[in-house]
């Protein structure tokens, strides 16, 4: 579980635009987005970066 597409829109900004700022596809957001794809250490930080969050917030998925 992730919250990338929820940090996506709270930004504003297409998958296309968020790819084209970490440097992969746009089919590869969607799938991180839909949990089809686990990215590697590197990508996830240049994903926290671009949506001004970090990893903790961006991929941990608290206990309720």
């Amino acid at each position: 579980m992730n919250r990338v597409k929820e940090f996506r829109k709270k930004r504003n900004i297409s998958q296309v635009i968020l790819a084209e700022q970490v440097g992969v596809a746009r089919q590869t957001i969607s799938l991180i987005e839909n949990n089809k794809y686990n990215p590697s250490l590197e990508l996830c930080i240049n994903l926290a970066l671009s949506l001004n969050t970090d990893l903790n917030s961006l991929f941990w998925e608290e206990e309720r």
